[in-house]
């Protein structure tokens, strides 16, 4: 089983549609999700992030009425993954 499929996410894909409120793009271990409004960052972190993936970077594009924010999260290999400890 690849990387993507733990997700429900194919490898190097572009989940984009008209009505989709975020844009997805994969490429190898990294998801990108672009927000178009800043409220909806808070929502995509708490729903992405899991043991197996994290926040790796921040980004805001662009001013005004345009402006994105690029929230980068990495998928984590078995061996980058913090086993619990009792």
């Amino acid at each position: 089983m690849g990387r993507g499929t733990r997700l429900g996410i194919e490898k190097d894909k572009i989940y984009n549609k008209p009505h989709n409120e975020v844009m997805v793009k994969t490429d190898g271990d990294l998801i990108y999700i672009i927000c178009n409004k800043e409220e909806q960052q808070d929502t995509v972190v708490q729903r992405m992030t899991t043991d197996n993936c994290l926040l790796e970077s921040y980004e805001e594009w662009d001013e005004g009425d345009d402006k994105k924010w690029i929230l980068t999260f990495r998928v984590l290999d078995n061996y980058e993954v913090t086993p619990n400890l009792n």
